[in-house]
């Protein structure tokens, strides 16, 4: 889940899926307070018209009718009684009693009184901090209002606080399971949009990954939205630049290596008739050393060509064969292990790479013990791996100069001299090939002596039984 997280399609999923739930809950929060504001305004209204009613039938009632009348009327939320003597103390008027005096005009007076003590609150109210939002209603206090009929008569009308609102919808019992609906049906939009949205880079970043190996893999089909076509496009013609660069390179050095053979070999010939034998020999070697050279350079170009097709390969039998030249060519080397693996390999290619490091081990350390295993290490992406180590028995190399010695022409002269006949160029071209085939090539000083190259190899899709 974290690694899910971390990627970029994660946190694309979990910025959509929280952007839209944050945007519904301020929709649904913003749709409920208009709604309680309605319904405050509306039952405003409702108890001004009703109050103006039964104002307005007190009014057209004899005097000695009114009391019977009153005690069938007194209901939902208003009081009327008879005021036997003076009306109470008038106060400032509230927004109800302002309210209803526009609309009784002026043939009655409504008066907002200061004494309410026998007004309240009745079970099934709630206080007034309880209303929502800015829509205070007018009658979130219990209040009391007198009222002068036309013919003099005194009443006071006990206005009491409105009911609790209805609850919200996310204290109904149904909304759990309407809410978990909601965010299933938006995480899969979700996913859909980010899937949408990052297939294409990820092909992207198959297709540069693979393109380190196979520099002729197909071009990608250009289809998608405008940016996607123009990327994929631009990613073609790099590819197709890069192809043309290698083949170029290579194609120079090959004709430099083919003229320069020519030459060298008539130079050799010629200086088989110097007379003094010792500078004959200087002559000779020095020859010999710029023919190495030239031979090596050829296949450092080559070793970042891939033109050999990609083909299941199996790794224990071609490290048996390696192993056997070795020691048929007169070089102590041992091989350990079995991976029981198959991976995709350029045959030439990946023998070349192995015969270049058994043949430094050899070189600089006397002797190569190769041991092989199936590396099943996490981090693999596409399962289990190989795992090759080659020790030799040389005095290793300094720890500042590991990584150096992969530099092309690069050497250690206290271990790695021309009198062994090395160019430098030996390790560079294994860890090309190594690279091509998706795998990576590291040295070690081992503890016990000598040094130890690892090479990591990715395993096919078939498994040698």
């Amino acid at each position: 889940m974290m690694t899910f997280l971390r990627s970029m399609a994660g946190r694309v999923f979990l910025i959509l899926l929280v952007g839209i739930v944050v945007s519904a809950s301020l929709t649904l929060w913003l749709a409920f307070g208009e709604r309680q504001r309605t319904i405050t305004q509306f039952r405003d209204l409702h108890a001004v018209e009703r109050a103006e009613e039964l104002i307005v039938a007190l009014d057209a009632m004899p005097a000695a009718g009114r009391q019977p009348f009153l005690t069938i009327a007194n209901r939902f939320g208003l009081r009327l009684q008879v005021v036997d003597g003076p009306q109470p103390e008038a106060t400032a008027p509230s927004r109800f009693a302002l309210a209803l005096g526009e609309r009784m005009g002026k043939d009655y007076r409504i008066v907002s009184l200061a004494e309410a003590a026998d007004c309240p609150p009745p079970p099934g109210r709630q206080p007034p901090e309880h209303d929502f939002g800015p829509a205070k209603s007018m009658r979130a206090v219990c209040q009391a209002i007198g009222i002068t009929l036309r013919d003099g008569s005194l009443m006071r009308m006990i206005l009491l606080p409105p009911r609790s609102p209805p609850p919200m919808p996310m204290l109904r019992p149904d909304f759990l399971s309407y809410f978990v609906l909601f965010l299933a049906s938006i995480a899969f939009l979700a996913y859909i949009v980010t899937r949408m949205t990052m297939q294409p880079l990820k092909q992207l970043a198959q297709a540069a990954d693979d393109l380190g190996r196979d520099i002729n893999r197909p071009p990608l089909p250009e289809h998608g939205t405008s940016e996607i076509r123009r990327a994929t496009a631009a990613f073609n013609a790099m590819q197709a630049r890069i192809r043309q660069h290698i083949g170029q390179r290579t194609q120079m050095l090959a004709a430099i290596t083919h003229d320069l053979q020519t030459p060298l070999t008539r130079l050799r010939l010629r200086l088989e008739k110097v007379s003094n034998e010792e500078l004959r020999d200087k002559l000779v070697g020095d020859l010999s050393a710029m023919q190495l050279m030239v031979r090596e350079g050829l296949d450092l170009a080559r070793s970042m060509d891939s033109t050999e097709p990609l083909q299941p390969l199996d790794l224990d039998s071609l490290l048996d064969s390696v192993c056997s030249d070795a020691c048929d060519a007169g070089q102590n080397v041992t091989l350990d292990g079995k991976s029981a693996l198959s991976v995709m390999a350029r045959p030439t290619a990946l023998r070349r790479c192995l015969t270049n490091l058994i043949d430094n081990a050899v070189k600089y350390g006397n002797h190569a013990h190769v041991t092989v295993q199936r590396d099943s290490s996490s981090q693999r992406s596409q399962g289990s791996g190989a795992r090759i180590r080659i020790r030799d028995g040389g005095p290793g190399i300094p720890a500042d100069q590991l990584a150096k010695v992969f530099e092309p022409f690069y050497r250690i002269e206290t271990s790695r001299s021309r009198d062994t006949g090395g160019t430098g160029l030996g390790l560079t071209i294994a860890r090309n090939i190594a690279e091509q085939h998706g795998g990576s090539l590291a040295l070690a000083n081992h503890p016990g002596g000598g040094l130890e190259v690892t090479l990591n190899l990715p395993q096919s899709s078939r498994t040698v039984r």
